[in-house]
This record gives C-alpha cells, sequence and structure tokens, in this order.
C-alpha cells in the first residue's frame, strides 16, 4: 500500500500484527494500536504491507527532516543575502594579527588579520540582533528596554577600538556620542 496519507482514526490490518487503529503519527512513523497484541506501535509511514481497511484523511500533512533542513537552508541562504558585505581597510589584506604573551615561556599567536576581522563583524552583527530583539520584546517595558539598549551602547563603545580594520566609516562602531 504505501499510503503516508493516513490520518489518525484510520484502520488497517498488517501481515504480522493484525488489525489496528492509527492513534498517533509523525512525520516518518504512524502509531498503530493493535487489537491481537493489545499494544501500539510505529510503523514506517512508507511501509508497504498495510492494507487500508477504513480511510480516515489526514488533517496536517506531514513533513520530513529533508524537508525541514531544505527549508532551513533557504531562510539561511535568504538570510546571508541580507547580510551587508563588510569589507577590510585594504592595508590589512593578506596581513596577520601576532599576539604575543606577556611571559616568554608561552608561544605567541598568529592569526590571519580576515578571520580576526570575520570575528568582529560577526560580534556586531549579533549585537544589532539583539537591540533589534530587545526592541521587539513584548513583556518588557520601556524602561527596562531602555536600561539594557545603554549596555549595547556601551558594548559599541568599547568595540570602537576595532574600527581601524573597517574600510568604510559607515560600517564602524559607535558608542554613544556626545551630541
Amino acid at each position: 500500500m504505501g499510503d503516508s496519507q493516513l490520518g489518525v482514526g484510520s484502520r488497517i490490518e498488517h501481515p504480522k500484527f493484525g488489525k489496528g487503529v492509527i492513534v498517533d503519527m509523525d512525520a516518518s512513523y504512524y502509531s498503530i494500536w493493535f487489537k491481537d497484541g493489545g499494544s501500539t506501535r510505529g510503523i514506517d509511514r512508507s511501509y508497504d504491507g498495510l492494507q487500508v481497511l477504513e480511510k480516515v484523511e489526514s488533517e496536517f500533512i506531514p513533513i520530513t527532516l529533508q524537508e525541514i533542513e531544505k527549508a532551513l537552508e533557504n531562510v539561511l541562504d535568504k538570510k546571508a543575502a541580507l547580510s551587508e558585505t563588510v569589507e577590510l581597510a585594504g592595508k590589512w589584506i593578506g596581513g596577520t594579527l601576532l599576539m604575543k604573551p606577556g611571559s616568554g615561556d608561552l608561544a605567541p599567536k598568529e592569526i590571519p588579520i580576515e578571520t580576526f576581522f570575520h570575528k568582529i563583524v560577526m560580534v556586531r552583527d549579533r549585537l544589532r540582533v539583539l537591540e533589534q530583539n530587545i526592541n521587539a520584546h513584548k513583556t518588557m517595558s520601556d524602561e527596562e528596554k531602555v536600561d539594557l539598549q545603554q549596555y549595547i551602547t556601551r558594548i559599541y563603545g568599547s568595540l570602537t577600538t576595532f574600527n581601524v580594520l573597517f574600510k568604510n566609516q559607515e560600517q564602524y562602531f559607535r558608542g554613544a556620542s556626545k551630541e
């Protein structure tokens, strides 16, 4: 049979377990209560051995893991398309960041400046999302929102040191201005 569109209440017959009723389902399996065994078993929705005795239409269209993954990929692709391109200042392209510990017995760490820049941009982007979520929060009072916004503004101010890495001034971190 392989009918993956049966609804709860459909009566079926399984070649091994006998007659049963679908009592629940998810995207991959039917939960079927079998009269002969007095138990419930999970049967794959695509199993060909079920004979339909009485069909009840499904109230929902099941979604598979592959369909969920595809939908998630689409959302992430759309989100990535909305992200702005942030350029590293030309003088840093191909450069490295050298972090030298104060202790002579520890080795310095060198990383490509592009990697460091990417992490800084990600911090900025996540701060922006946090700020949007705070502003759109349904149960926070305006006073609570303002209080949290002050912390974000201070974080932006602390990150202004890294503005030297950005090519375009419009993309700089900005803390609280004196204006």
